[in-house]
């Protein structure tokens, strides 16, 4: 029995040993494998537009968006209009109950009718008198009087049709109408209410043309330059909606927050709306500079390092080359120092390589044009995490900051 037993050790070790010697290739096959060339993705570096650009809470302002108020007192009769109807200029708003301005109207008119009347016959009386005084039938003194009378009768006409058109006026007033056409907003009135020149009405606005305000530190403020520095307002996937030029500059700063405030002007194509809280991004400078894909940047120590592709006698290496970063455009870091223009870059497998491990080139996949599609805040179309900066100000990563942080 222990015979058997030794000759089925000594056949399954025997098993062992050439399973072992078929699977695994040994320090030699080791080696082999490791001098394997590693198909990466390389990409020469050009020279592209660099924009040092924050991203800020912005709100939409309508220079034609008011409240509307009565001009007169009394009870509402009317409101033609739903909240939320477009309406032309002149178009009315909400009526007012005017059957009291009328009544004092007709009265008023009846007034200058008898004033009219009067006017008519002491002209008359005039006249005779001036014909009478002619033929020495009428004395001076007669005559005066017909003529002080026709001028009292005169101005009393006056002061009548005067009150009338005055009264015309104010009963104008009763209809609300709508200065310039808009959008009308909520009614919190109703009919019934009564409303008094200090009652609130409704809103109208005119989203036609809009104003983007966004408060930026005072140091940034130095930087705009009016009609010439681009404010652009962004969807809440960081897409551009619309660019302006900055329109105006606060002399002053917010005595409370310490913010300067910028405004820019720009036609409304997109439907926004007043008063609405949108995403603001102010671009301070654009330069030419070099850039390498963030994807390509690796982090040791304190040091930033790509790796780039070097001709060697065996073939093309990855070889690992400290690099200086600046701003975040886009997908791209800017290159500050460490590599030149037409630098071969390995994109693709970077935590997969070691320094001088032999590489198989090949072209990189089409990417992204830099500020094209979803962006996190501070950030032009980049995947970096942002960094927060005093002033609710949202600053590229790469700037300050050491860049990969």
């Amino acid at each position: 029995m222990r015979l058997v037993s030794t000759w089925r050790l000594w056949l399954a070790g025997l098993l062992l040993v050439g399973c072992r010697s078929q699977d695994d290739p040994g320090p030699q096959g080791g080696q082999q494998a490791a001098n394997q060339a590693m198909p990466v993705e390389v990409e020469r570096l050009v020279p592209g537009e660099v924009r040092e650009a924050n991203e800020y809470l912005g709100t939409l302002i309508s220079r034609s968006s008011i409240t509307v108020y009565p001009q007169v007192a009394g009870y509402v009769k009317a409101i033609p209009l739903e909240p939320g109807a477009r309406v032309s200029q002149g178009e009315v708003l909400l009526v007012v109950d005017p059957r009291r301005e009328s009544a004092g109207l007709r009265a008023t008119q009846a007034q200058r009718a008898a004033a009219v009347a009067q006017r008519e016959f002491a002209r008359q009386t005039r006249k005779r008198s001036e014909q009478l005084l002619k033929e020495g039938l009428q004395s001076r003194q007669d005559y005066d009087q017909a003529v002080a009378q026709a001028r009292q009768a005169e101005a009393s006409a006056r002061a009548i049709e005067a009150q009338v058109q005055a009264q015309q006026v104010q009963l104008g007033f009763y209809e609300v109408s709508a200065p310039f056409s808009g959008t009308v907003g909520d009614y919190p009135v109703k009919v019934g209410d009564f409303v008094m020149p200090q009652t609130p009405l409704t809103t109208l606005d005119q989203s036609n043309t809009l104003e983007v305000s966004v408060q930026i530190p005072v140091e940034r403020a130095r930087t705009v330059r009016q009609g010439v520095t681009p404010v652009e307002v962004l969807d809440p996937e960081g897409r551009l909606l619309v660019s302006a030029p900055v329109s105006f500059v606060a002399p002053t700063p917010n005595a409370t927050t310490q913010l300067v405030e910028i405004l820019a002007a720009f036609e409304n194509t997109v439907g926004l709306r007043a008063g609405q809280l949108v995403r603001a991004r102010v671009v301070y400078a654009t330069r030419d500079a070099l850039r390498v894909p963030t994807a390509a940047v690796t982090r040791i120590s304190s040091q930033t390092f790509v790796f780039v592709a070097k001709e060697a006698d065996g073939g093309t290496v990855a070889q690992r080359a400290p690099v200086s970063l600046g701003l975040v455009s886009g997908n791209d870091y800017e290159v500050t120092e460490g590599l030149d223009a037409g630098t071969p870059v390995v994109l693709s497998g970077i935590q997969l390589l070691r320094d001088g491990q032999p590489i198989q080139p090949k072209a990189p996949a089409r990417r992204a044009a830099p500020g094209v599609g979803g962006s996190g805040p501070g950030q032009d179309g980049g995947s970096a995490a942002p960094r927060q900066e005093a002033g609710s100000e949202v600053r590229d990563a790469g700037g300050s900051a050491a860049p990969g942080q």
